[in-house]
């Protein structure tokens, strides 16, 4: 099967080279968007077939292949498709879809690029964010690791005030936001430059897209691909504590060594079970921004602490589940490679028995014991039990004293 693949923009005049006029006025089946089928309508032969590109695209290709199979004289379908089709484009959703299929492509600047020309803004340097039926994830990566010029393709949920508010609460203050609606279409195309808060009160017809760049006096502020809230070891004492109790935190040091030992930079899905203030969740956002993190915790009182410290120290994307997690549903959760206990309630067993049903390989558990004359229950006890019934290798604990605190051992085991 052989599809060409023709990028056009919204101008309702499209102009093609004579190749590309060749190839339509030679075809039998078009392919496209509604909107494109009613840019390029005049353009088409008379006896042409046309294809939706509607959802579920399994329907559209099923359709393809019926065509295909029916005719043995069709040698090619032709699609319409916005932009440069191999950008966020239908093309590789044909690679994905028919992976044995011939593609030629014949691309056109995509938004994102006319957008920058419109500005005058080089776009070498730009990182480039897809939330069109996407989630935040790729999104949120870009703004913690201070990347000074973002473009993102929207949808109607992912809005240019949505990104604007998200960005707000979570202190991405310092850009300016860049939207550009109907680009390609002279009639209608619209730019606009904005603040961020100024973006959270406006509307923008589909389609568009969004620049974000630091704003000129913020620039000197975020540097070396840092965004102003990037802490190597957060202060304790700028967390908001449950009711403000200093022991109810794991201390920074002892934060970073557990991110140490949990061996973040080679996992890719991080389970915090005990997450308290959300301190190991939030110093791993941070410093491992690629992590997809989900955070337990059974006490209700924690779900505003961590909620108001994401946003202090800029970590979006952390999806918290507050209740038993003995009585949580896990098996709709991506699965953990990652496992750091932070609390247990005694029934450390039960916890790490349920956590193995769905660790990964390759995967780890670590946990933090601290030894007290006034602690009945010894954690290191409960884990050296937990780890022989459930036949766990142990690794050599690393222990470590902070001034007039008492001694912490980071305990690690694996399958």
């Amino acid at each position: 099967m052989k599809f060409i693949v023709i990028g056009i923009t919204d101008n309702p005049h499209p102009w093609f080279p004579p190749e590309v006029m060749e190839i339509i006025k030679q075809g039998k089946v078009f392919s496209g968007g509604k909107r494109h089928h009613e840019i390029v309508a005049p353009l088409l032969p008379s006896d042409a077939e046309w294809i939706d590109i509607t959802i579920p695209l399994d329907n559209v290709f099923d359709h393809y292949k019926s065509l295909t199979s029916s005719f043995s004289t069709l040698t090619s379908i032709t699609v319409f498709a916005s932009g440069d089709p191999l950008f966020f484009g239908f093309a590789n959703t044909i690679k994905r879809k028919i992976p044995e299929a011939e593609i030629v492509v014949y691309p056109t600047f995509n938004s994102l690029q006319m957008l920058a020309h419109k500005l005058v803004m080089p776009y070498h340097n730009m990182r480039i964010v897809s939330l069109t039926g996407r989630p935040w994830p790729e999104f949120d990566k870009a703004l913690i690791e201070g990347s000074e010029k973002i473009g993102i393709l929207t949808d109607r949920e992912h809005t240019p005030a949505a990104i604007a508010q998200r960005m707000i609460d979570y202190g991405y203050t310092y850009y300016n936001m860049h939207i550009g609606e109907h680009l390609g279409n002279p009639c209608l195309e619209k730019v606009t430059t904005l603040t961020l808060e100024e973006a959270t009160k406006r509307s923008f017809e589909m389609p568009n897209c969004v620049i974000l760049s630091i704003a000129p006096s913020e620039a000197g502020g975020v540097r070396g691909g840092l965004s102003k809230h990037n802490f190597y070891g957060i202060p304790d004492s700028k967390f908001t504590l449950l009711d403000g109790r200093e022991k109810m935190i794991t201390k920074m040091p002892i934060r970073l060594l557990t991110l140490q030992a949990l061996d973040l930079p080679r996992k890719h899905v991080l389970w915090d079970i005990g997450f308290c203030t959300g301190s190991v969740s939030i110093e791993a956002r941070l410093q491992f921004p690629h992590l997809q993190i989900e955070a337990f915790e059974i006490r209700p009182e924690c779900e505003a602490i961590i909620n108001e410290n994401t946003r202090k120290f800029g970590a979006p994307g952390i999806s918290i589940h507050i209740g038993d997690f003995l009585e949580t549903d896990i098996t709709s959760l991506p699965r953990p490679d990652a496992v750091f206990i932070g609390g247990h309630g005694g029934r450390l067993k039960e916890i790490i028995a349920k956590v193995l049903t769905v660790l990964t390989e390759d995967s780890c558990i670590v946990m933090n014991s601290v030894t007290s004359p006034m602690v009945h229950t010894d954690s290191h006890q409960l884990w050296d039990e937990a780890c022989q019934e459930l036949n766990l290798k142990q690794e050599a604990p690393l222990r470590i004293q902070l001034n007039d605190y008492n001694p912490i051992e980071i305990l690690k085991c694996r399958r």
